[in-house]
């Protein structure tokens, strides 16, 4: 069990079911239009898939240069992933908080009406 953990071949498991999770999701939106669009989707995953990629390459021991690429491009889609969403409206849960803060509401609800 340690070999396989340790040669690579996990590793080689869990990038093929990332792969078939992304396309599942893409089918799956495809088909049905729902679920995330492949600019918010295939970031995330690129970014996961690097830094599994980077950790497939320590372990085999390919060159620190192979491992910095992956590294590197996992520090990009992570970047692009997080410019995807910080431009988005709020959440429902952030605007219902910022509603209960608009003047004449408190956080703690108001004490009068109990």
């Amino acid at each position: 069990m340690a070999a396989y953990l340790l040669d690579g071949r996990a590793v080689d498991l869990i990038l093929a079911l990332v792969a078939i999770e992304g396309c599942g999701i893409l089918a799956w939106r495809a088909l049905t239009g729902s679920g995330p669009p492949a600019a918010i989707l295939l970031p995330n995953l690129l970014a996961g898939a690097s830094l599994l990629l980077a950790l497939r390459f320590a372990l085999t021991g390919a060159s620190p240069g192979a491992i910095a690429i992956c590294l590197a491009a996992a520090f990009a889609a992570h970047g692009a992933d997080l410019a995807g969403r910080w431009g988005k409206s709020p959440s429902a849960s952030t605007a219902s908080l910022e509603k209960r803060r608009s003047p004449g509401n408190s956080l703690g609800g108001d004490s009068s009406q109990a």
